[in-house]
């Protein structure tokens, strides 16, 4: 068996997928294009452009992705598992192999510009059609695909006509759920955002809420818009406290002593919010992607069509009407031994 990833970085929801994977097909030789630095895995066996400076640069590389799948390595295997957000799903290790795609999403900055600014360059619209074209034809050999969510599924069929049964991700929520005595009994007096400080995920938008609402804000992460948030930060009445790349335990605590979780951002599925639930931490959110999945709407949360700071702090009125146990129950739906059953079940079903 094959294992492949697309690029593998140190963190990040699908890498942490990847790794589950792997520890259910501890057997299965595995493939990326290539490995950030940093990333402890050394099992993990990198295509020709990992040799290259495109390596520095996914834009740059990304027409040459559908080539190193082609000829990733001359080994033959029976079956092969993709775990796909950009081409991964167009590997072909030969001529018969049985290939099975779980896709975290079909590439967003090819198929949805509008969620993903990375591909709204309308000097990008021609090349962004001659890729599509190529990520079609180029997975017609795939024999099945499992999405990660319901929305995932939708594009699946929409952009490439393919059928696909849902796996959602595997989330740590035991761990999230069982926290220290002296995290539980934080007071919850400040709002959190989590995640890769980029433009999608929309940060600036976090801050804004959070001065809207007068409350104070922690930002958790990492990433280049670093220096454009603090300088929103400066700009702002409320506190602004900045976790670079906090670690789990640290997250955790972040999770329990917050007020709610802010989530302005249209995502496929959405490991975050689920692991601020299996702290007993509502999420507030926009009334569409994967939140629609894991966010049972005036139960462990609040969903708003709203993508304004006005619209989401209005919301935080309604924290009070919500039970922690029943954000907590309704985070366990993700858990990793749910995950392992059901992924299980796809495979056994797919290589028959």
């Amino acid at each position: 068996m094959a294992l492949v990833h697309e690029w593998f970085g140190v963190t990040g929801g699908s890498e942490k997928v990847f790794r589950r994977i792997t520890d259910l097909v501890p057997h299965g030789e595995r493939f990326v294009l290539w490995k950030d630095p940093g990333v402890a895995e050394a099992s993990l066996r990198e295509s020709w452009l990992a040799r290259t400076p495109l390596r520095r640069s996914k834009a740059v590389a990304l027409p040459l992705m559908p080539l190193a799948w082609r000829t990733l390595t001359r080994q033959r295997f029976d079956v092969v598992i993709s775990s796909s957000h950009a081409f991964a799903h167009t590997v072909k290790i030969g001529p018969e192999a049985r290939h099975l795609s779980y896709v975290h999403a079909p590439a967003r900055y090819l198929w949805s510009p509008g969620l993903d600014g990375r591909g709204e360059n309308p000097l990008l619209a021609l090349p962004r059609l001659m890729l599509q074209s190529v990520d079609v034809r180029l997975s017609r050999h795939v024999h099945s695909y499992a999405a990660n969510s319901r929305e995932v599924q939708g594009r699946i069929r929409r952009y490439w006509g393919r059928d696909a049964v849902v796996v959602n991700p595997p989330v740590e929520t035991d761990y999230f759920s069982s926290a220290p005595a002296a995290d539980r009994a934080q007071s919850r007096d400040y709002l959190l955002g989590v995640g890769r400080w980029i433009p999608y995920k929309r940060f600036d938008l976090i801050i804004q809420i959070a001065e809207a609402a007068g409350l104070p804000v922690v930002i958790a992460g990492s990433g280049p818009e670093e220096v454009n948030l603090r300088r929103l930060a400066e700009r702002v009445t409320v506190p602004v406290t900045f976790e670079v790349m906090p670690s789990k335990d640290r997250l955790r605590q972040l999770y329990w002593g917050a007020k709610a979780l802010l989530f302005p951002v249209h995502e496929d599925f959405g490991i975050i919010p689920v692991e601020a639930q299996a702290c007993g931490t509502p999420v507030i959110g926009i009334n569409r992607g994967g939140l629609l999945e894991t966010v049972v709407d005036g139960e462990t949360g609040i969903l708003t069509d709203s993508t304004t700071p006005d619209g989401f702090s209005g919301l935080l009125t309604r924290l009070d009407d919500l039970d922690e146990n029943v954000i907590r129950a309704n985070a366990s739906r993700f858990s990793e031994a749910a995950f392992a059953a059901n992924f299980s079940a796809w495979v056994r079903h797919a290589v028959v």
